[in-house]
């Protein structure tokens, strides 16, 4: 599987017991959507593995307990510790047409609507404190906080993403 065609659903974080169990934790935003899930793809260097899930039962806190088929001990799954979970992106639910996904705005032309267009997204990062787009804007990174207030509307079939950017944003990445 291509990392490009999948999506990050979490990561295992530790293992449970001594019989091959890990607590998993997926970084999504309804974590019950996955709960019947019947396998994953293990980041294993630059290679993602399938793994068959035995069983995934929700624990609290974005938690599942899981168990891989044929993995019966600790020794087994311990180097799997911190790996990264993934998915197919056409594992991911629908959504109406007012929602999206980060991953589907790269490339999408930003325009504010004092300034006009920005420059395209480069990437999302997706971080504890708040989430952000990158762009690249004569010729430096500039963070745009992807929230309510300053995100007014994604269009999709446009692949533009408008916003309305608190003043002297832009000024903060031009200075020397």
């Amino acid at each position: 599987m291509n990392k490009d065609n999948c999506f990050q659903l979490g990561h295992i974080a530790k293992v449970h017991g001594l019989h091959g169990e890990v607590i998993l934790v997926l970084d999504v935003d309804y974590p019950d959507d996955y709960e019947g899930l019947g396998h994953v793809f293990v980041e294993n260097g630059n290679r993602l593995v399938p793994y068959i899930l035995e069983h995934m039962v929700p624990q609290p806190n974005n938690r599942f307990l899981a168990k891989f088929e044929e993995f019966d001990h600790v020794d087994k799954v311990k180097p799997m510790v911190g790996s990264a979970l993934y998915l197919p992106v056409t594992a991911l639910p629908e959504l109406d047409e007012d929602q999206y996904y980060f991953h589907e705005l790269v490339d999408f032309l930003v325009v504010d609507e004092e300034l006009g267009e920005l420059g395209k997204v480069k990437v999302i990062y997706d971080m504890e404190t708040q989430d952000l787009i990158g762009m690249e804007y004569k010729d430096r990174e500039v963070l745009i906080p992807l929230k309510d207030g300053i995100i007014q509307k994604v269009d999709k079939a446009e692949k533009k993403v408008f916003c309305r950017l608190p003043e002297g944003l832009i000024d903060i990445y031009l200075e020397d």
